[in-house]
């Protein structure tokens, strides 16, 4: 309905800022190595210290939000991306422009954040379908940076950086405006009556006149779990959280060495033999646009195919098909420069990659209850923001081609192999601690207390009498 739709777009902004931030590096590392004259390795701890900055973010993150609310979370991580993500256009030198991509990084390690709330506002049995609907926003962040590098790079980078910053600019006054605390965290905490709050504005938004849908109900009273981190390993989750390391890390590290390694065959001479007088590089902005514009096909299949092929499959299938396509195109770049084979192998290099990442965060999201959702998904993407750490080192200058096609593909394989062993999440309740268990025992049979579902009227219409609502 209205609400959710409300929420996807504040929660999604955040992803576009994510995206940005991300293919802001590939341009900005080599424009900088040759305008202030970097090394390669300066060049590659450019672009590592944002995945750094959000392995410490993830972890403060999750915390946070698990236990302090999942809404100033949202807003403080705004805040960070945005207030670093200016300074950067005001850096004087290489010390300082790696410090304030580092904050920058560590805002986007709040990132999971928004991903939660939106997840924890859906019905079971749209939310596979409906959480992929969040990518859209990460697919655009993919597609406008190169437009803002082809408007700007050749006229200041100062420039660029600054627009790249104004989508989690916007993201954050949107969150402050209309993005609520989580009802299902509020109720975790015991919080019932703001709880209630919510959820009678979401129904007012969707058009449903909640003094009639939240006539004499109360809600259950949650038994609410620890939330530690150390939860994570304990004997009940530690398989689950384990694979599931297991497939971010490889994610990680396969969805951001890809873009990398894309940027890397196409701008091979970017540095050295394409120059403009300002000493900016030329880059093959067709090429680029290309490439990334195949994550709008990954995610419409994806959508289509999520709740029917599952979760499990479809990550497998997508690691596998993307590792294999990133070797082809690892080894063919140093047989030929055929752009259009080269073009046509990136492509479905990112389709499989962005529909593997996509199945992954919506899985990671399910897996947990609410309790731990966001320390767990944190967690996982902690793990997974090592992983991108190290990437830019693996497919840097230093290394052949070849090794990178070879060390992708056995990091692929890697992925899909945890991926396998997850538990299938399709059509499973989001969790434990949700608004969808049932009533206590000794509930009013009349329907005096009641448990809150959206798994009905998903355009705004409730069901009555049993109370649920969208």
């Amino acid at each position: 309905g209205p609400f959710q739709r409300r929420v996807l777009w504040a929660a999604g902004l955040c992803f576009t800022a994510d995206a940005t931030e991300v293919m802001l590096l590939s341009f900005l590392s080599l424009t900088l190595q040759s305008e202030w004259g970097l090394t390669d390795m300066q060049t590659a701890t450019m672009t590592a210290c944002v995945f750094a900055g959000s392995l410490v973010g993830t972890l403060f993150f999750g915390f946070y939000g698990d236990h302090y609310g999942r809404r100033p979370a949202f807003l403080l991580a705004c805040a960070l991306i945005s207030l670093f993500g200016l300074a950067t256009a005001f850096a004087t030198g290489y010390p300082s422009l790696v410090g304030f991509r580092f904050m920058v990084g560590f805002g986007v390690g709040g990132l999971v954040v928004p991903f939660d709330v939106f997840a924890e506002f859906l019905p079971t049995s749209h939310r596979g379908v409906k959480l992929l609907h969040i990518e859209y926003f990460w697919t655009a962040g993919s597609l406008v940076t190169p437009l803002f590098a082809y408007l700007t790079l050749e006229t200041s980078w100062r420039i660029f950086v600054v627009l790249c910053a104004v989508p989690c600019l916007i993201s954050g006054i949107m969150g402050i405006c209309l993005v609520p605390e989580s009802p299902r965290w509020l109720l975790s905490m015991g919080r019932q009556d703001e709880a209630i709050f919510i959820l009678r504005s979401a129904a007012s938004a969707n058009g449903i006149d909640p003094d009639s849908l939240f006539q004499n109900v109360s809600l259950k009273d949650e038994q609410v779990e620890s939330s530690n981190f150390l939860d994570l390993l304990s004997r009940k989750w530690r398989r689950n959280t384990l694979f599931l390391w297991g497939t971010w890390i490889g994610y990680a590290i396969g969805y951001y060495g890809t873009i990398l390694a894309v940027t890397r065959i196409f701008d091979e001479d970017a540095i050295n033999d394409a120059q403009n007088d300002n000493g900016a590089p030329h880059f093959n902005y067709q090429a680029i646009f290309v490439s990334a514009s195949a994550e709008i096909v990954g995610l419409m299949v994806v959508i289509h195919t999520v709740d029917s092929l599952g979760r499990v499959p479809t990550q497998v299938m997508s690691y596998l098909f993307g590792g294999t396509l990133l070797f082809t195109l690892s080894i063919l770049s140093t047989l030929t420069s055929n752009s259009a084979t080269l073009t046509t192998l990136s492509f479905f290099a990112r389709a499989f990659e962005m529909m593997g990442s996509c199945v992954t965060w919506v899985s990671t999201a399910e897996i947990y209850t609410t309790e731990l959702r966001t320390t767990g998904h944190a967690s996982a993407n902690a793990v997974g923001r090592t992983g991108a750490f190290f990437s830019p080192y693996l497919v840097g200058g230093n290394n052949s081609m070849l090794a990178v096609g070879s060390i992708m593909l056995a990091i692929h394989l890697f992925t899909a192999f945890c991926a396998y062993h997850l538990p299938e999440t399709k059509g499973r309740e989001i969790g434990h601690t949700s608004l969808d268990d049932d009533v206590s025992e000794d509930g009013d049979k009349d329907g005096n207390e009641m448990s809150f579902r959206y798994d009905h009227g998903i355009e705004g219409n409730v069901k009555q009498p049993s109370g649920r609502i969208v």
